[in-house]
């Protein structure tokens, strides 16, 4: 699988997450590492991977170094990590080598979903009492933390409430609501956001080079809009299209085949229709779509996204990029016949429409209606 072979190691490696990966560079610079924090947001936006690398980090042998020195060589190190050139976690240590390669007895990573009972958490709690056997940090990853039981949270607060200073909790969830507030109350919280389609695009372009993968930008902006802000989505995605098509050419075409998507040249086709009032044209594309079996709620959902990103390209052309891809601005100018007025319209028109085909005796019947209503 490709996101496992390009899994970021080090911090510099990451996509997105900067104000995460600032705050924990920062707390490892100056030495004041928290006992325990959480990791909240979306599915695939990386926060496993830093913490990986954050219990790298605690165990490097450099951060080892840095903790025993003088001022005067940490303040060097806290200046690498402004410069970005920090090497911390350094990558080629005994301690980071074995968290590479999941032999590591530093971290400890457990599955909430399937752990989440009262003996599970006393287990950790006398796991816990016991030093690293490195001795270094012990550091506890709980992965969707918000499945455990009432009981167990209890259990798992009064670890926080007294931890050893050997240990740091990390909690992942993409829940955080159904964790208890006095849990709440004694973790440091990152909010991860979802990864925009510019940075996913880069990241995808990157290793399709390094896998001498032939596919165009379309081609990865389908695949980056797709997977609605996780990176590890579309890479996953991008290792289906690369065993499915091995060799030549990769186009939008073939991605919107092999992921049963819709061609995101739809979009533009269908707003140009209405923005010039061609009814027969844009009725004909949704014929198009319906027959093609594709889902004309999922379309209209992303017609709607698309719109609002050409209207939002008239006040903040950056804004729409992150949603769009960079060539958004230079895609939306064709539109400038078509007044702001008229693309709110639109919206609205198809926002309605989008409610009603669910309800609809005939699918494709409420689009039909907001064409000919426009």
């Amino acid at each position: 699988m490709l996101y496992r072979k390009y899994r970021p190691q080090i911090f510099s490696q990451l996509v997105g997450q900067e104000h995460v990966v600032r705050t924990l560079e920062g707390a490892l610079s100056s030495g004041r590492v928290g006992q325990a924090y959480l990791f909240t947001g979306p599915r695939g936006t990386g926060k496993t991977t830093i913490a990986r690398i954050f219990a790298k980090a605690l165990n490097c042998a450099n951060f080892a170094k840095m903790r025993e020195t003088n001022f005067d060589a940490k303040l060097s190190v806290r200046r690498s990590f402004s410069e970005g050139g920090s090497n911390i976690p350094c990558g080629e240590c005994i301690a980071c080598k074995s968290i590479e390669n999941g032999t590591s007895l530093d971290l400890i990573e457990i599955d909430a979903a399937s752990n989440r009972g009262i003996d599970d958490i006393r287990a950790l709690k006398d796991s816990a009492q016991v030093s690293a056997p490195s001795g270094g940090y012990k550091v506890f990853l709980i992965d969707e933390v918000h499945m455990l039981t009432k009981d167990s949270f209890n259990a798992l607060l009064k670890i926080l409430e007294e931890p050893p200073a050997h240990v740091v909790f990390i909690l992942a969830t993409t829940e955080p609501h159904k964790i208890l507030a006095t849990v709440l109350s004694r973790v440091q919280r990152f909010d991860f956001k979802r990864i925009t389609p510019a940075e996913i695009v880069t990241k995808l372009k990157s290793i399709a080079q390094a896998e001498k993968i032939q596919i165009d930008d379309l081609a990865l902006l389908a695949i980056a809009k797709s997977s609605d802000g996780a990176l590890r989505d579309a890479e996953v995605a991008l290792t289906k299209i690369r065993s499915m098509i091995p060799s030549g050419p990769i186009g939008e075409k073939e991605v919107a085949n092999v992921l049963g998507l819709i061609p995101i040249s739809y979009h533009p086709k269908l707003l140009g229709f209405l923005a010039s009032g061609d009814k027969s044209s844009a009725v004909e594309l949704i014929h198009t779509i319906h027959d093609a079996g594709m889902d004309l709620e999922h379309f209209t959902k992303e017609f709607i996204s698309y719109a609002r990103s050409a209207l939002l390209s008239r006040i903040n052309p950056t804004l729409s990029a992150s949603i769009e891809g960079p060539e958004a601005h230079q895609q939306f100018s064709a539109l400038s016949a078509i007044d702001n007025d008229k693309l709110i319209k639109i919206i609205n028109t198809f926002t309605l429409a989008r409610s009603q085909i669910k309800f609809s005796p005939i699918p494709q019947l409420p689009l039909e209606l907001a064409v000919m209503s426009l």
